[in-house]
């Protein structure tokens, strides 16, 4: 098997040196050099410096999150503009510091960027995150969320319902009820019905979601096998 991959590896390099013209050269390492010759041309001619470079920024953010912060706090200090400040904020959002976050964010809006679509997407993930529904609500109507941020309805329709507007959180929450698309907002759609005594409902969504999965290549069938499971799982404790 080893072999077999090997023999694969060199043939893409070669592949990639001719569609490519690189040096001639690089054919003998690569026959020659079979294993240390195509890591060497992977990384100097396939992999270039950016990618390496954006590799490694985010395997320190994943070992060392507070460092990317640090860094963005210290930019945010020498240049106070909208970007930097939206950076920081992604930085906090990113690693869950939800309030951090919130509060860079709206801070951001109070410059010439006030109505920025954006931001307030972002805001109003933040806020639901840590069950800020009041404020999800107050500012959900301040963007078109059907148009450019779909997925946000589900925030939008479950913070509506911790509220109480239980009709206005169903007719956001079927905005996102779309065949062949946002597969665990349906199936948390369906919780919602099934919430609020509306079984039938329920059932046909979870039945069109099953009926979709199933009707897919084995490939993405294979991707959705814990909504398919989790689907099943609703319909029959139903």
């Amino acid at each position: 098997m080893l072999y077999y991959l090997i023999i694969g590896l060199q043939i893409y390099c070669a592949y990639h040196v001719y569609k490519n013209r690189n040096n001639m050269y690089w054919y003998f390492i690569i026959f020659f050099i079979p294993v240390i010759g195509c890591i060497i041309y992977l990384l100097t001619q396939v992999i270039n410096k950016t990618d390496v470079t954006q590799i490694t920024e985010e395997i320190t953010t994943i070992i060392n999150p507070t460092k990317k912060i640090k860094e963005l706090e210290t930019a945010l200090k020498f240049s106070n503009t909208f970007q930097n400040k939206i950076n920081l904020a992604d930085a906090y959002a990113q690693n869950k510091e939800y309030q951090n976050a919130i509060e860079h964010y709206e801070n951001a809006l109070e410059s010439n960027f006030k109505d920025d679509p954006h931001t307030i997407n972002k805001l109003i993930i933040c806020y639901y995150n840590i069950q800020g529904y009041d404020k999800v609500i107050a500012y959900a109507p301040k963007i078109d969320l059907q148009k450019n941020f779909k997925e946000t309805l589900f925030f939008y329709g479950l913070a509506l319902e911790q509220k109480g507007e239980l009709e206005l959180a169903e007719i956001q929450l079927r905005k996102i009820d779309i065949r062949y698309s946002h597969y665990n907002e349906r199936l948390e759609l369906s919780k919602f019905l099934i919430r609020n005594n509306k079984k039938e409902a329920a059932k046909e969504i979870l039945t069109e979601v099953i009926t979709e999965i199933n009707a897919m290549t084995n490939a993405n069938a294979r991707k959705n096998r814990n909504i398919l499971s989790e689907a099943r799982k609703i319909l029959n404790e139903k």
